[in-house]
């Protein structure tokens, strides 16, 4: 199995709802449901790759605060090269809507100083070499935006393959943000997106000559991208193979903060085990719709293909 690597935005997450309409200021509401848990785009994938059972390698940052001390004990040994920040713990409120909708307000806090250099001290490229790494939330990340070169040039020289999921930028897709997306994409292998942020940075409204444009974006001969599409499931779009397309699994919608980070861990992890792109996008689909449909968060629906994976 290849190495695999996720840096990016951990932090935690307060989910409530569901709440509909949005509260007239002023006022006060009470909503049926109430969870705090790590979260953010990287610590998602690390808690999917976890229950998995994966080795994996992951590069975050911590807050100076109460919230920072609980995330360094919820990850444990994975935490332990992370660098403390002098700021406070950045904290996302998700609130869910009844329509399966969620809205996020998210403090700056320590991401703020998460950089290039942080992720070079937290992962070991001797051991990454011909894995893969992650670049997941680089639109919260000011420092991973400003030093993306130099950690490609890194991936680089290590023979490590980069995916991308630049999640969305909290100034929409200005041209400034498809520019830099779509330079970012030049040095990628895969690329994780949902079908808003696809259509989005190719300024089209079909979902599958998104992906076309996209794979036209990227120079590696093997690149492949895949378009995260929620309750239609997800696309995959090659050079080899074309498109291909996975329905979602039917299941009880509860909790969809994190699906798009629970689909890159099964993704990801199907890849780095030399499943095909039709495979490896299923799992990502299977991985999803279970954490999505359980609460407590669970990934049972990852398992399909973790019996007697060679680690």
């Amino acid at each position: 199995m290849r190495p695999l690597a996720v840096a990016g935005n951990v932090n935690v997450d307060l989910i409530m709802g569901t709440l509909a309409p949005w509260p007239t200021p002023g006022t006060e509401v009470f909503v049926d449901h109430d969870e705090m848990r790590p979260g953010g785009a990287g610590g998602n994938v690390a808690l999917a790759w976890r229950a998995l059972d994966v080795r994996f390698q992951v590069a975050g940052n911590l807050g100076n605060d109460q919230f920072g001390e609980y995330l360094k004990a919820e990850f444990g040994e994975i935490a332990t090269r992370w660098p403390v920040a002098a700021a406070r713990t950045t904290y996302s409120v998700g609130l869910t809507h009844p329509d399966g909708e969620r809205t996020f307000i998210t403090t700056q806090g320590h991401l703020a100083d998460f950089c290039g250099d942080d992720v070079l001290t937290c992962l070991d490229p001797a051991t990454l070499s011909g894995g893969i790494v992650l670049l997941c939330g680089v639109f919260l990340l000011p420092g991973i935006e400003r030093d993306f070169e130099m950690l490609a040039a890194w991936a680089d020289e290590n023979a490590i393959d980069i995916a991308l999921d630049t999640g969305w930028p909290p100034s929409g897709w200005t041209a400034g943000r498809k520019v830099e997306a779509k330079r970012w994409l030049a040095r990628s292998r895969y690329a994780l997106f949902n079908e808003v942020e696809a259509c989005a940075v190719t300024e089209t409204d079909d979902v599958e000559a998104a992906a076309n444009a996209m794979l036209g974006l990227m120079s590696h001969q093997h690149a492949e991208v895949i378009v995260k599409r929620g309750p239609n499931g997800a696309i995959g779009a090659c050079r080899a193979a074309g498109i291909v397309r996975v329905p979602a699994e039917d299941v009880v919608v509860v909790d969809t903060i994190g699906a798009g980070d629970a689909f890159n861990a099964g993704f990801l992890f199907a890849t780095a085990r030399d499943q095909s792109m039709e495979d490896a996008v299923r799992q990502g689909v299977s991985t999803a719709c279970a954490a999505i449909s359980t609460v407590p968060r669970s990934y049972a629906g990852a398992a399909m293909i973790s019996e007697g994976y060679d680690r």
